[in-house]
């Protein structure tokens, strides 16, 4: 959509973190790998602890509150969303009404109508919504990405995606809002959301959902295990498996794709390890397979950098934004759908009504 801000120029674009936990320090080193072309000037956290600790590794000025925050003139240019997922849409229209860009880490909300809501008060605001996927970017992804937009597999025929990962109660008990509906979602919302993203982004839209969640081993509100099946309307079946109970430590986030022409396995703790990549015919891009995998023992991955620089080329007037809130939304959309389905007991057909 149209923004009636006007691009930064001659100057570097300026971000303001909300919430200072444990993502956000992702965020923080991700704008200082961009020094040349962006600042973090506010960094704002209700615990005095996590706000001392960011404002002194970033030197940004620290803030208790947004609201104090954004009646601050520091010119901020876009506010980074990387508080409870629950406070998201309040949040963003907040920012929106102030007339700032904004970006949140995902899940953009924990309901659908509300992340509705929070892209019509960026368009009705003229601002930009940008939502976090920065697994999109990880080279691995990319590679497979690019097989199936060139019609390597031809047609799909079956989908896998597992997240095994392992989550102790003492994660959930680390923050009250953890492990609740109002503010986080369960496994497949919080932790499988990049994952769940990987479903319409590779594969193409969802047609119909049925799923299955249980809380089997922790004390939360939400679901620490779930799995669903998918119909897409290319008519690929496939399926999503995900634990946050895996024994003793993460074991794997995968994707693999069975076709007509082709098989590819992703895996590795967070789809970092092209682990099969077989095809009819070969194709210039199979060289890249060595150098796209990577090592890594973080299940973010080392997207975040990369996401920045389309959100700072974007706001610069450079670059379209590869991940906005309608983007955002398909996601969002799917998970609601599975909660649906495990909640009510039938499959759920896509899309939602708007």
């Amino acid at each position: 959509m149209p923004t009636s801000r006007p691009p930064v120029q001659g100057r570097k674009v300026r971000f303001a973190l909300i919430g200072c936990g444990r993502i956000a320090q992702n965020h923080i080193e991700a704008i200082a790998r961009h020094a040349d072309r962006a600042e973090l000037v506010a960094v704002c956290d209700s615990d005095a602890v996590a706000l001392a600790a960011a404002a002194q590794k970033s030197g940004a000025r620290p803030f208790a509150g947004l609201s104090e925050l954004l009646a601050a003139d520091l010119g901020i240019d876009c506010v980074v969303l990387t508080t409870p997922s629950g406070l998201h849409p309040r949040q963003t229209m907040e920012a929106a009404r102030a007339g700032l860009h904004v970006m949140t880490e995902k899940p953009m909300a924990t309901r659908w109508q509300d992340g509705l809501d929070m892209v019509k008060a960026c368009d009705d605001a003229g601002v930009r919504l940008f939502v976090v996927k920065q697994n999109r970017r990880n080279s691995t992804l990319q590679l497979l990405k690019r097989a199936v937009a060139e019609g390597r597999f031809a047609r799909l025929y079956n989908v896998a995606v597992n997240v095994f990962w392992t989550r102790p109660q003492a994660y959930y008990d680390s923050a009250e809002w953890r492990g609740t509906w109002e503010f986080d979602g369960g496994a497949f919302m919080n932790q499988a959301s990049h994952y769940i993203d990987l479903l319409d982004w590779i594969v193409g839209p969802v047609e119909s959902v049925m799923a299955y969640t249980g809380t089997l081993a922790r004390n939360i509100e939400v679901e620490d295990t779930g799995v669903a099946a998918l119909k897409w309307r290319n008519g690929a079946l496939g399926t999503v498996n995900v634990s946050m109970l895996t024994y003793p430590k993460n074991l794997e986030g995968s994707i693999t794709l069975l076709g007509e022409k082709g098989s590819v396995r992703i895996g590795g703790v967070a789809v970092n390890e092209i682990q099969h990549w077989q095809f009819d015919a070969p194709h210039e891009m199979d060289g890249q397979i060595a150098d796209a995998s990577y090592q890594t023992t973080s299940v973010y991955g080392f997207g975040h950098p990369l996401y920045y620089d389309n959100v700072i080329n974007t706001l610069r007037g450079e670059a379209h934004a590869e991940t906005d809130g309608r983007e955002g939304l398909k996601s969002l959309e799917l998970l609601i759908a599975m909660y649906m389905s495990a909640r009510d007991g039938k499959r759920i057909n896509l899309p939602l009504s708007y």
